[in-house]
């Protein structure tokens, strides 16, 4: 089969975006990546990546990079306002699922030198305003970019996407959250439990723990969108301790909290348009609750450039062959992952049974897992 290549001109400069110009670079396209921002950067937290992610990584030849300062759970647990186990899934075994978690920050800058060195020219503080199916990008100071590949990746409040006329729904789910990053101490949660990945819930709350490297720790707090009694900056620290008492020692830890984000779910009606194709949040939206966002936006981009490069037909065949094959699994892991934030809405009592039930199914462990489990298109096993 005759491979296809040629110029892509990029929106966007997160995971989706830099995955996708690596990956289309490493396969003999020329590529351009425009960030509205000044500087490649990454709001401060940390991230999950399961061997979906991972073996992207590997692609792109960044995985060693990326992952030298990782934290290698041994469980991710799961715990009621008693501070009770619900579920706990052992990670990271022999013949089992991996995920490592790394702060965002490495992880962006791996990508930005996997496109470096692939030769992505990376043009910062560059506004895209609109994408046009006909093959080219407008930009802000009325200039005009054409390709034979325009790539939309700049997140869930994408207008480029929206001036597509592809969306289909975008969804508030009344859920929002707040992600801190500090240092790792001891006596922050139990001795034992240090090294775990350990999700906390009290009432509609919901408090995530998360080692990222030997020196640093990521925290996420989600509350529903109207509580407000748990919403603020300066956190209100007494109210989320009476929700977890267990867990006071790590919440008079966290400092200030430099934004609320909402969670939300965002569905098209295709993604692409002419030669246009849409990826990661602006396509593709989806609670964190699988720490799965960023492992469907790699999956997306890395199969995006696999597909246009060595896949029949015209490129509109190939984008059509692309979301054929990629959109089943990363429809599932969106509706799977908003089921699970369902379950914050459930409760104390019955959630705690729920839990137990659902923990020991093995249906329920191989479809929450099952994207993480997945060999991206266009990747080798790792």
């Amino acid at each position: 089969m005759p491979e296809y290549t040629g110029h892509a001109e990029i929106a966007g400069g997160g995971i989706g975006g830099l995955t996708a110009a690596a990956a289309l670079a490493r396969r003999g396209w020329t590529v351009r990546l425009h960030e509205r921002e000044e500087s490649l950067r990454a709001f401060g937290s940390g991230i999950y990546l399961w061997s979906n992610g991972l073996a992207v990584l590997e692609n792109l030849g960044v995985r060693e990079r990326a992952t030298a300062d990782a934290h290698h759970g041994r469980w991710i647990q799961t715990r009621n306002r008693r501070d009770n186990v619900m579920s706990r899934i052992p990670v990271n075994r022999s013949g089992g699922v991996e995920v490592l978690t790394i702060l965002r920050e490495r992880l962006i800058t791996s990508l930005v030198e996997a496109a470096a060195t692939a030769g992505v020219e990376i043009v910062t503080g560059s506004t895209v305003t609109r994408a046009d199916p006909g093959g080219f990008l407008e930009l802000a100071d009325g200039s005009r970019h054409g390709a034979d590949l325009v790539v939309v990746a700049d997140g869930v409040g994408s207008r480029l996407r929206d001036g597509l006329g592809l969306l289909r729904g975008r969804r508030a789910l009344g859920q929002r959250c707040a992600r801190m990053l500090i240092p790792r101490e001891p006596g922050l949660v139990p001795e034992a439990d240090e090294d775990d990945y350990i999700e906390y819930m009290s009432g509609r709350r919901f408090l995530l723990y998360t080692p990222s490297s030997a020196t640093d720790l990521y925290v996420a707090l989600v509350c529903p969108t109207g509580d407000s009694e748990a919403i603020g900056d300066p956190l209100p620290t007494r109210e989320w301790i009476r929700s977890f008492p267990h867990a006071a020692a790590l919440i008079d830890r966290l400092g200030p909290v430099s934004r609320w984000d909402d969670f939300e779910w965002i569905e098209l009606h295709a993604w692409s348009k002419g030669k246009v194709a849409v990826l990661g949040d602006a396509a593709h939206a989806q609670p964190p609750y699988l720490g799965q966002g960023g492992g469907c936006a790699m999956m997306a981009a890395l199969g995006l450039a696999h597909t246009v490069t060595r896949g029949a037909g015209t490129l509109g065949d190939r984008l059509r062959a692309w979301e054929a094959r990629e959109r089943p699994l990363i429809a599932h892991t969106q509706r799977f992952s908003f089921r699970v934030g369902r379950l914050n809405d459930v409760a104390d009592r019955p959630r705690t049974a729920l839990m137990a039930v659902l923990g020991r199914s093995r249906a329920f462990g191989r479809s929450r897992l099952r994207a993480a489990r997945a060999i991206p298109t266009g990747a080798s096993p790792i």
